[in-house]
């Protein structure tokens, strides 16, 4: 491993066109974190570590602000992210190199309805150029008015992530990572979802299963679990999340098989689509939710995703109210609007929700190639999941 960058030189290589490009990415914060209030900047070398006299810290506290120099003093004042990241984890991120930390003052909700917001974002550098950016967040997950139903879903819940260890409520990938939060910290609306930290490092969906990204997946497993257990420490409640040992490794993509696509036995893929959906890859397995993405060597074609967490259900909860032609079942309901088909259906668990996007154009499938999909998904995947027999009607016209 490189002493440069901490995560191989060939890996850097890499990723730097990626890394710089993430270095924009303002990670869903609208107008990035110079128009956030509560924000500190500091900046700080893995082997010069130094911050102002501790007067001065003080001093600019009180204007909402906090600076740094660089020069041999010791470092004063909290750990990056709520004083959760430990030395260990930010070497693993970025190695020796020089880093940028902008930091939000963690908030609960001012309208009571549960859960936590803020964010954290750690830039760093070669020489004066932007090199690789972590972006840690706190945010409750919408159910109600459906904001976080794409978005977030296209990110963080993908083939690519798989669940971090035993009693970690969440999932990671060498690019992503996030845990739910306790509710009895934290609280709940009704009608939200789970409140999360999440981290994002550089595009999504770029991971593969090499050993760069197994180390790129065991450093953001390692941030995520101290990030969410800072935020606990911070809203002052007892209890912390367990390190996994060992950290799982990321997932390979497999030929498709036609027979049992995604795995699920009982259900058959078309034969006219397996030439464009020849391989496939399925994460997230004894996790909150389990996604199955098929298509090329690279980029997805179809995505199917089966949330049996029914608090992380509740982000699809509005695409049950919204337009759409209605799809009826043996023990539940949906909607298919477009490339996306949502059903929701009353297992002995809890709801669980069953979701299939078409990512990309399929040149023998038809514009509604989710509908096509849906009522054999659910009524294989309903099966392997104990929650059958579950019979689904085709979208009404």
């Amino acid at each position: 491993m490189s002493e440069e960058s901490g995560i191989g030189e060939d890996r850097v290589a890499a990723v730097e066109d990626q890394d710089t490009a993430a270095a924009g990415r303002e990670a869903s914060t609208e107008g990035g974190p110079e128009r956030v209030p509560g924000f500190r900047r500091l900046l700080r070398h893995r082997t010069a570590l130094a911050v102002t006299a501790t007067g001065l810290v003080g001093a600019l506290l009180g204007a909402g602000a906090v600076a740094w120099r660089t020069d041999t003093l010791p470092l004063v004042g909290p750990a990056p992210c709520w004083d959760s990241l430990s030395g260990t984890t930010l070497s693993e991120l970025f190695g020796d190199r020089r880093t940028e930390v902008e930091e939000q003052v963690l908030q609960g909700d001012p309208l009571g309805r549960g859960g936590a917001y803020g964010q954290c974002r750690i830039t760093s550098y070669r020489d004066d150029r932007a090199r690789r950016q972590v972006t840690v967040r706190v945010h409750q997950l919408d159910g109600l008015r459906g904001t976080d139903e794409g978005d977030w879903p296209r990110e963080f819940l993908t083939a690519g992530m798989v669940p971090p260890g035993e009693g970690l409520p969440g999932l990671v990938s060498p690019s992503r990572a996030w845990l739910a939060l306790p509710q009895s910290c934290v609280g709940r609306h009704e009608f939200t979802g789970p409140t999360v930290v999440d981290v994002a490092m550089g595009p999504a969906g770029y991971d593969g299963a090499t050993d760069y990204d197994r180390e790129d997946l065991a450093a953001l497993t390692r941030t995520v679990v101290e990030a969410a257990n800072g935020v606990v420490r911070d809203f002052g409640c007892s209890g912390a999340y367990r390190m996994p040992d060992p950290v799982p490794g990321p997932v390979a993509r497999q030929d498709t098989r036609a027979d049992a696509f995604c795995g699920i036995e009982g259900f058959t893929l078309p034969a006219a689509y397996l030439k464009e959906l020849p391989r496939t890859r399925v994460g997230g397995d004894g996790g909150p939710a389990r996604v199955c993405e098929a298509g090329g060597s690279f980029d997805p074609a179809v995505r199917l995703t089966t949330v049996t967490d029914p608090v992380l259900s509740e982000v699809f909860a509005s695409r049950m109210l919204k337009a759409g032609r209605t799809v009826k079942g043996t023990k539940g309901s949906g909607s298919v609007d477009g490339s996306r088909a949502v059903y929701r259906a009353r297992c002995q668990t809890g709801p669980v929700v069953f979701v299939v996007d078409q990512l990309d154009r399929i040149e023998h499938a038809s514009a509604d190639l989710a509908g096509r999909l849906l009522p054999g998904y659910v009524a294989a995947e309903a099966e392997r999941i104990g929650c059958g027999p579950e019979r689904v009607a085709g979208p009404e016209a």
